[in-house]
């Protein structure tokens, strides 16, 4: 049986020093894969994982429910043919709904696999601002999380801390949350949080319209009272609509969006990103001015930004970027210079311009 581990966290919150951390003091001398799906043209994270050893299977960008349901299904049973892992680690686009991640994986109904946690990582000091400007992709992650691995509370007071948690507390009251720094423990101190027995995660399934039973979706129909619809081939998926009935139709998966007026949009209708390649070098200090300024407004409401780029002293910068924080450090080169800018309404040419690219 191969655990399945499903870390969530909105853009840069920290799930990929998270699972880090337990690759290197959690996860000991297990078989593991790793499976992305990553939203944006480019992935930047994959290097570290291929040193360690780790597959990775890079998906599209979309919505992992629907258009990604097929590819995701059939990604899950390669690797399972293939590697036979212990655990599958999977790590979604910062900006899924954890829901729609745990009904995928759930839809694939195999005895093969078991569920084995879904960890939400959220930086407290911005569970704020993430929760008033993409509520519906952010409490979706918070409410359905059976562990919650807080970031950066470091940087907090005491008494900030305390309001991190409370907002938290306010969208999952069940879920065991994780508010020390993680310089402080252990990955199998985090790893037995995340693996502690939740007598909450039948009823938080039932919420989310997953039978615990047989990990399906059973949804009723608008016109016909309490009929079930099960969908046991993983490539259906229904949102109920109350203002519209529309169909999607992705390789011949049928995927219904039942939406009311202001509630489950796609990512990819709310968020966008932009990757350049470049062979541009950079100083340090011209990069560093570049993050200052990124969080203006006249670039959109940029959430993330990451990149290896060449610098101008023959060191190669790796660049790391959340509203209001950014990092530059030295690192490995690597074929050519890459970016990415993931966000909301986004000015491509501004952000191009700033950096010269």
């Amino acid at each position: 049986m191969t655990k399945i581990d499903v870390f969530s966290g909105f853009l840069g919150a920290g799930k990929t020093t998270l699972i880090k951390k337990l690759l290197k003091e959690g996860y000991n001398g297990e078989k593991l894969v790793l499976i992305e799906n990553e939203f944006g043209e480019i992935g930047i994270d994959g290097g570290f994982m291929k040193d360690a050893g780790i597959e990775i299977t890079e998906m599209n960008q979309g919505c992992i429910c629907c258009s990604l349901v097929g590819d995701f299904g059939k990604a899950l049973e390669k690797v399972l043919d293939e590697f036979s892992p212990d655990r599958i680690l999977i790590e979604p686009s910062g900006v899924g709904k954890l829901s729609d991640v745990i009904k995928a994986v759930m839809n694939i109904g195999s005895d093969k696999i078991t569920l084995n946690s879904y960890t939400t990582v959220a930086d407290a000091s911005k569970i704020k601002m993430y929760m008033k400007n993409f509520g519906e992709f952010y409490k979706n992650q918070v409410e359905t999380a059976k562990t919650i691995v807080l970031s950066r509370t470091q940087k907090l007071s005491e008494d900030k801390l305390a309001e991190a948690v409370a907002m938290i507390r306010e969208l999952n009251k069940h879920a065991t949350i994780v508010t020390t720094n993680w310089d402080d423990i252990s990955g199998a101190q985090i790893l037995a949080a995340m693996e502690t027995e939740n007598k909450f995660a039948d009823e938080l399934l039932k919420d989310e319209d997953i039978c615990p039973v047989c990990g399906h979706s059973h949804h009723h129909d608008h016109d016909e009272e309490h009929e079930h619809h099960h969908h046991h081939d993983g490539e259906c998926c229904h949102h109920d609509h109350d203002h519209e009935h529309e169909h999607h139709h992705h390789d011949g998966e049928c995927c219904h969006h039942d939406h009311d007026h202001e509630h489950h949009h796609h990512a990819d209708e709310v968020f966008s990103s932009i990757g350049v390649e470049t062979a541009k070098k950079f100083t340090k200090e011209e990069l560093e001015t570049a993050l200052g300024k990124l969080s203006g407004e006249e670039f959109g409401m940029v959430l993330r930004a990451k990149g290896i780029v060449a610098g101008a002293d023959g060191v190669w910068y790796h660049f790391d970027f959340v509203p209001e924080e950014f990092e530059v450090r030295t690192g490995s080169a690597d074929v050519t210079g890459r970016m990415c800018v993931i966000g909301s309404k986004l000015e491509e040419d501004k952000i191009k311009a700033l950096f010269g690219v």
